[in-house]
């Protein structure tokens, strides 16, 4: 089978509803000889923020001299993005030999897609000797496909409404759903998050003799300043205290992120014995590879791209372009999903609208264009309509001043389209 059949092949295998549930995944794994108990690494969940955790955890662990393995989803353009050793995406040979390998047990087992991907990942690390293992939950955590992780440190970033049709309405249920990666004994670093919230994790924690290092009473940060080539803070602890921490990740929230993965990283080493050097953890905060939030493509006039993708998503962004542009209201290229809430987020990006362009992404779960509109004329604003992200993301830049600021989001899958088309954006 070649890679583009086993693209075609493995993407057959994702239908609408997601396959929640763990019989199939350790039925594979037990085949596989278990790979999921043989490394040591960092498990993140979370609403927001875990993919940028994940990726700092990385640049942290490769500056420190670990082979680290990075397991994240979805990709943006290219599948082997899921798989990262050492930052570098798996090898083509190397994915295609590990799924010819196990082909018969992910086809006896009936995996889906994302079940076929992590088991991948679980057996690829184990047989690269990575010694920092980081997977970033899927979706929730108790039934996600990496919840057979057995981890060294735990990482919960936050809780809002998110993937509600598949995890709840209430904060209590989906805290209750991402806390189910906790373990037996195994630490977890806590974000910041509602009391609710922190009720439920904190509850199941204790059932598991779970030890917390919280955000706001074991960690902080402080003296934040965001700018467009990065974002500096200082971070806070009993043990450490790091002044002009600086990532080249863009917006406040990244400082946030940077915090719990300077935390959970630090754990790892502990308890694993490797020593934990600060200037190393500054060299790799500087240099973290993680595409898509809020990312600078051009000046003049400047275009970023940015994921953001349910209503703290957009708040988070929202609160972001306020500072690295005060008083200054934005041209939105837009294309949502539609089981996100439309209303709340239209609602709020109409605020600091100059104009938007909508369209539609080449999801089967984007949100018709007609639905859009309806709710940027509910609130009101300039707006036109394009097709496809391409051609509204264009048409933004063509009708641009030097002056204006243009944001392209809403979604993974269109900001993945403008990553996997840029040339034919930007030229």
């Amino acid at each position: 089978m070649k890679y583009k059949k086993f693209l075609e092949h493995v993407y057959q295998r994702y239908s609408g509803n997601v396959k929640l549930g763990l019989e199939r995944m350790n039925s594979i794994l037990q085949e596989m000889g278990n790979p999921n108990t043989k490394l040591k690494g960092i498990h993140i969940a979370g609403t927001n923020g875990k993919g940028s955790t994940a990726a700092m955890c990385e640049a942290i662990s490769i500056a420190q001299g670990l082979k680290t393995g990075l397991n994240t989803s979805p990709h943006l353009v290219d599948y082997r993005e899921r798989l990262r050793v050492n930052g570098k995406k798996i090898i083509q040979k190397e994915l295609m030999d590990t799924y010819r390998e196990w082909e018969y047990v992910f086809e006896k087992n009936e995996a889906s897609f994302f079940e076929i991907t992590t088991a991948m990942a679980f057996y690829h690390f184990r047989k690269n000797n990575i010694q920092n293992a980081i997977f970033e939950v899927g979706l929730g955590g108790r039934l996600d496909g990496t919840n057979p992780f057995q981890s060294t440190v735990t990482v919960i970033t936050s809780i809002s409404r998110d993937h509600t049709k598949s995890l709840g309405r209430s904060i209590t249920k989906i805290a209750t759903e991402k806390a189910g990666i906790l373990k037996q004994g195994i630490p977890l670093i806590l974000g910041k998050v509602s009391y609710q919230a922190a009720n439920i994790i904190e509850s199941i924690a204790k059932e598991r003799s779970v030890p917390i290092i919280k955000y706001g009473k074991d960690f902080t940060i402080s003296n934040i300043r965001s700018r467009i080539t990065g974002t500096w803070f200082d971070y806070n602890c009993a043990e450490l205290q790091l002044k002009n921490i600086m990532t080249n990740l863009i917006g406040s929230h990244q400082a946030y992120n940077a915090a719990l993965a300077i935390t959970a990283s630090k754990k790892l080493f502990e308890l694993t014995g490797y020593e934990f050097r600060e200037d190393l953890l500054r060299r790799g905060l500087r240099s973290v590879h993680w595409q898509g939030r809020l990312q600078l493509f051009q000046k003049n006039p400047y275009v970023l791209i940015d994921g953001a993708h349910n209503e703290e998503g957009v708040k988070t962004l929202l609160n972001s372009l306020s500072i690295l542009f005060p008083d200054k209201k934005f041209i939105f290229v837009l294309a949502i999903l539609r089981d996100k809430n439309l209303n709340l987020i239209f609602k709020r990006l109409t605020t600091a609208s100059k104009k938007m362009y909508i369209s539609k992404n080449k999801s089967n779960r984007a949100a018709e264009i007609a639905d859009e509109e309806k709710y940027v004329k509910k609130y009101g604003g300039d707006y036109e309509i394009r097709d496809n992200v391409i051609e509204a993301a264009r048409a933004a830049i063509n009708n641009a001043t030097r002056d204006d600021v243009i944001i392209i989001t809403g979604s993974l899958y269109t900001i993945s389209e403008i990553l996997a088309s840029p040339r034919t954006v930007f030229s």
